[in-house]
């Protein structure tokens, strides 16, 4: 049963991945088609983050109502119907409608699968499940490739990718049973803490949270900016040839994946602080070599590839270490706040570095980076911190321990505490 379960929530978090980089796949021929500019993807990646943010906020009382499994397969589901909606646009407003269904159902399961994982499983899987989002965010592509060498059609590659969709909701479905057993011993173990699902102000004053938030804002930020911007980057300021820096630049994404699949190896020994250190570590060790002032372009090339491989193990671990800093009963709160937080990074800052690049210089690029980490490795240790003496109250997942081993805290007496399987 719950080897079984775990399948099931891989196979989610690949459908959290496969709708993600179908937009900028299919843009080129969707905005012809449609008769907007080619600038209009912003529009609509904004619908769908700013409607990510909202579900992302509301997790913890979907989840509190009706618990994560049918959430996961409710949300599933109305990814499935938006994407089928975009399939079936014939217009830029009808696309930027069926957005707000897109973002809503991807927020709320993101949240709510972060949050289950980090509760129930070992760290490990909480990187092994990221870099199979990875895997779903790979396939699309192709896909939708696919449709498009074929008959230049782009309605039939957001079709393939929703029947896909429905599927995994159809599992999600039959699986439900599967959640019962966690869910029911979760809530028993969190029902004396909160029963009514927190509000948002409330949660905001849990010890060391905010370090959180910006930890996780920079995070999202240096990743999306690193993956929108390195191409113009090497060809404009290192003159490598656009189609080696692109080859590259896609490998910075697949460094992210191989690093999460990597960490899951070692997350266990070294637990979760460690791990972000020593990814933030190797991340600048990446934007050395790419600043490295040398005519050998295999330099930057191989720099790019470092910062995806240090970048891989940041923002699993802090998902996963969020019931051991704020508790297990605030954290699906706590993990829908900072969800919401590092999605505002993703929409905001790699605009900015653009704007940045336009009336500056985009060979400010690393240096961007950098200030980026440096605010990731200042607010992470500053949260290690603020949560170390802050564990009396609450019942702490260990990431060091195997699957299914917790260990309890007693709310009198903090040095008193228990295994228990």
């Amino acid at each position: 049963m719950f080897s079984l379960l775990l399948i099931v929530i891989y196979l989610a978090f690949i459908s959290l991945g496969l709708p993600d980089s179908l937009l900028g796949s299919a843009w080129p021929i969707m905005n012809v088609e449609l008769d907007v500019p080619m600038s209009y993807a912003g529009i609509v990646t904004m619908i769908i983050a700013g409607s990510t943010i909202i579900s992302s906020l509301l997790s913890d009382r979907l989840t509190s109502k009706i618990g994560t499994g049918r959430l996961t397969c409710l949300s599933v589901l109305t990814t499935a119907v938006a994407l089928w909606g975009f399939s079936i646009s014939r217009s830029f407003l009808a696309i930027c409608l069926w957005a707000i269904p897109y973002g809503l159902g991807a927020g709320a399961v993101d949240a709510a699968l972060n949050n289950y994982i980090a509760l129930h499983y070992a760290s490990r899987h909480m990187n092994w499940l990221h870099s199979f989002w990875g895997v779903g965010a790979s396939i699309s592509p192709y896909v939708m490739s696919y449709f498009l060498i074929r008959n230049n059609n782009w309605h039939k590659g957001y079709q393939a990718i929703a029947i896909v969709q429905f599927i995994l909701t159809a599992i999600l479905f039959i699986s439900l049973p599967l959640w019962k057993p966690k869910e029911t011993s979760q809530a028993g173990t969190t029902k004396k803490k909160h029963s009514q699902p927190q509000k948002i102000s409330q949660t905001l004053r849990l010890k060391g949270l905010p370090y959180a938030l910006v930890a996780l804002f920079a995070y999202c930020a240096l990743e999306q900016t690193t993956g929108l911007w390195a191409t113009s980057y090497l060809v404009q300021t290192r003159y490598i040839d656009s189609t080696t820096a692109a080859k590259f630049a896609s490998l910075f994404f697949l460094g992210i994946t191989a690093g999460r699949f990597i960490s899951g190896f070692i997350s266990e020994r070294l637990g979760d602080r460690r791990l972000i250190r020593m990814g933030i570590l190797t991340f600048f060790l990446g934007v050395f070599m790419i600043i490295l002032p040398t005519s050998y372009t295999l330099f930057p090339l191989v720099g790019l590839v470092i910062v995806g491989l240090g970048s891989a193990p940041v923002y699993p671990a802090l998902m996963h270490a969020s019931p051991d800093n704020f508790g297990v009963e605030n954290s699906q709160a706590a993990i829908g706040v900072q969800m919401a937080s590092a999605y505002i990074g993703t929409t905001f800052m790699p605009p900015l570095f653009g704007l940045i690049a336009t009336k500056i210089s985009i060979n400010l690029f690393p240096i961007y980076l950098v200030l980026l980490a440096v605010v990731m490795i200042y607010t992470t240790e500053k949260l290690n911190l603020a949560t170390k003496f802050g564990k009396k109250s609450h019942t702490l997942y260990s990431s060091s321990l195997s699957e299914q081993q917790t260990l309890t805290i007693n709310e009198k007496e903090a040095d008193a505490h228990e295994k228990k399987d």
